[in-house]
């Protein structure tokens, strides 16, 4: 493995050589050869993910991407636990990839883990135990694993786990893994400091944008101007004469410049001349978009949910049908770290270094560009600043790799903020109509609700409430520009569509939007009605500060359960101000709960952004906005009090990641509601509360 050099900013973390299994797929268990797994030498790896070195030191591999969302930390615990080690004796390392890996995405990472990694964990500690025991000759019964190291209680001996570790590695693990009961737990539940805190405060944490090897320059693309463009020609004789300048190649969709630096590369991109080929994409435009969508929900669609007799009921529903349509935008992922990723390729091998979510498809994708075998490549994670869906596709890899092969020297390629906004993968823009009809007692008797728009833009419909007669449908759209999912995927958007439809029914009927949705889960989960009256509770629902109006919204997605109070005010100007956002989340058994807490407060931050200013225009495949001036994000005056309140659980965990999105924008929406009497059904809110309606 390379050795990576320090620029002096960071002391750069190293990576290790792969050793098998996968946290998808599932850790080493009874039935699986341990064979399978490269074994350190003089180590103690009883499956894939634990190396205790004969000195005793403990490393714990990690297959997931840690962007911020606490990973690391959460699933240390998790090891710790059961294998009896203090958390600050582990060391932790990114797995080098393999294809059996899986994405870190979904809100998956605890959810996946929760079991296999504690039985990793205990069964280490069980071959442990049984080492100690045949050392001194006593019943495996009689000793006990206690912070990194066996003790024999009757005779007070006690061995470290180094000095035991090499024999524990002749056994095959136990078949039969006793786990902790939750009433034993000392770490899982406990409030836990990030592992990796100290190291990103000192810099020494490894970013892509921090590798550095050996002989490497700078690459930066040339992009089309327009989604579909190609290269035809380019003229670099200018580019060629500047000083630092190394390389000039097409990589066919794209002409990359390669020099000594970033800000030489920069400038000689600016005075390359492209010829473009195929710059007509009149579908890449937002209003296109928008009109196909409205054409479409005149139209039947995919059956989702059929109960009761919905449609027949509709069209003889009379004068009480309550119509109305929903809009939502194109939103760009906008990560503060750049895309980037650092390529050394050689004739018979191949390294790279990237910030991804998705490990495993860049491997395949370095794969099918070399011609290598998996052998040959290795690809090392590095910490991600910044991910929210977008890094879960590996273009960038693709293109770092492309360049590496056409310049034949190590490359890291760079992006810029202005090109992860107009040449990312875009959550795509939807459309609903959704439709009711109320009886006389208020309550919603008929329901229909088509969605329209790209597939990823229709899922994460979650209708929860008991209406006798409810029609959902789906019609999907193509598109002809790249979209990809972005934190919470369909959810994000359609959240907003169905909580805000929820409120409108319930002031329909007269009725508090509290009472309403509590009296209509009668047939739901009870975790829903435990997150919303724990949120009214802690929010003090319908006693709002003087001067300020108060929403809510509830929803569930990736498995957990979610409910916001927003309460904010309007200035006689129309000037939207966010006071405070109380939240309560039911994710099942919390293994950090400091990490759940900055999980929700993140995803409060990241929806207020998109539901107050997020949206991306189209005009003929060009995106018009470029930067933070004109996509901009929540700054920290905008930035309210958050509360965070996590409903207590004895239910395995679920996701956290992502569950927060959801109910946002429509609590915002329908405080705003509460506030001025003005429903608004498109976002951004922001952009279409400022329009006379």
């Amino acid at each position: 493995m390379s050795d990576l050099i320090d620029t002096g900013r960071r002391t750069f973390l190293k990576v290790s050589a792969a050793l098998g299994g996968g946290l998808m797929l599932g850790f080493y268990l009874p039935g699986c050869s341990r064979e399978d797994y490269p074994k350190p030498e003089n180590t103690f790896t009883p499956n894939a993910w634990i190396q205790i070195g004969f000195d005793g030191g403990v490393t714990f591999m990690i297959e997931r991407a840690e962007m911020g969302q606490g990973v690391v930390t959460a699933l240390s615990m998790l090891l710790a636990e059961e294998l009896e080690v203090d958390l600050d004796a582990i060391k932790t390392e990114f797995a080098v990839a393999r294809p059996e890996m899986g994405a870190t995405g979904g809100s998956q990472s605890i959810y996946l883990a929760w079991q296999p990694l504690r039985q990793a964990g205990a069964a280490a500690r069980q071959m442990l135990i049984r080492a100690a025991a045949e050392r001194w000759q006593v019943a495996q019964s009689e000793c006990q694993a206690r912070h990194g190291e066996v003790v024999h209680h009757p005779s007070q001996r006690a061995l470290p786990y180094g000095e035991l570790a090499a024999q524990a590695a002749t056994y095959s693990a136990p078949r039969d893994i006793k786990l902790k009961a939750p009433h034993e737990y000392e770490l899982i539940g406990k409030p836990t400091t990030g592992i990796d805190m100290l190291a990103k405060i000192k810099g020494e944490a490894l970013f892509g944008m921090d590798v550095a090897v050996p002989g490497m320059k700078i690459a930066v693309l040339a992009r089309p101007p327009v989604f579909g463009a190609r290269v035809d020609a380019f003229d670099d004789s200018e580019v060629r004469q500047l000083p630092g300048v190394v390389a000039v190649a097409s990589i066919g969709s794209a002409v990359a410049v390669v020099a000594d630096s970033f800000p030489v590369a920069l400038r000689a991109r600016d005075r390359l001349k492209v010829q473009w080929r195929d710059m007509d994409n009149p579908m890449a435009d937002d209003q296109a978009m928008r009109q196909a969508c409205q054409k479409a929900l005149a139209e039947e669609g995919e059956e989702v949910t059929d109960r009761g007799d919905a449609r027949q009921r509709l069209s003889r529903a009379g004068a009480k049908i309550i119509d109305v349509t929903y809009e939502t935008p194109l939103l760009a992922h906008a990560p503060m770290e750049p895309m980037n990723c650092t390529v050394d390729l050689g004739a018979d091998r191949c390294e790279i270094w990237v910030p991804t979510q998705n490990q495993a498809e860049a491997l395949k994708v370095a794969e099918e560009i070399t011609g290598l075998s998996q052998r040959q490549i290795k690809v090392h994670p590095t910490f991600i600043g910044g991910g929210f869906g977008r890094r879960l596709d590996v273009d960038y890899v693709r293109e770092a790799v492309a360049v590496a092969r056409a310049v034949k020297v190590p490359v890291k390629l760079m992006g810029t903020m202005s090109e992860s906004i107009r040449g990312g993968y875009y959550r795509p823009a939807n459309m609903a109509r959704l439709r009711a009809v109320v009886g006389d007692d208020g309550l919603p008797e008929v329901v229909t609700a088509r969605f329209a728009g790209p597939k990823l833009a229709l899922g994460g419909v979650d209708i929860p409430y008991s209406i006798a007669n409810l029609y959902h449908d789906r019609v999907k759209l193509s598109v002809s520009f790249p979209i990809g999912a972005m934190r919470s995927v369909g959810a994000s958007q359609n959240g907003f569509i169905v909580e805000s439809f929820i409120d409108e029914l319930a002031h329909a009927a007269g009725a508090d939007p509290l009472e309403f949705r509590l009296g209509l889960l009668k047939d739901a989960s009870p975790r829903y009605r435990g997150v919303l009256e724990t949120v009214a509770n802690k929010a003090g629902w319908g006693q709002p500060v003087a001067g300020r109006s108060q929403g809510v919204a509830l929803y569930h997605s990736f498995r957990s359960w979610v409910a916001h109070v927003v309460e904010l005010s309007v200035s006689p100007a129309g000037k939207i101000r966010i006071h405070r956002v109380v939240s309560a989340i039911d994710c099942g058994r919390v293994v950090n709960p400091d990490t759940v807490k900055a999980q929700v407060e993140g995803a409060v931050i990241f929806a207020l952004t998109a539901a107050l200013y997020g949206e991306i225009n189209l005009k003929q495949g060009r995106v018009l906005q470029s930067n933070y001036h004109d996509y901009p994000l929540l700054t920290l005056a905008e930035t309210p009090e958050i509360e965070v309140h996590i409903v207590a659980s004895d239910e395995p965990p679920t996701g956290v990641g992502e569950p927060g999105v959801p109910p946002l924008a429509p609590a915002v929406a329908n405080a705003l509601f509460a506030a001025t009497g003005r429903r608004i059904r498109k976002l951004p809110l922001i952009a279409h509360f400022s329009k006379p309606g």
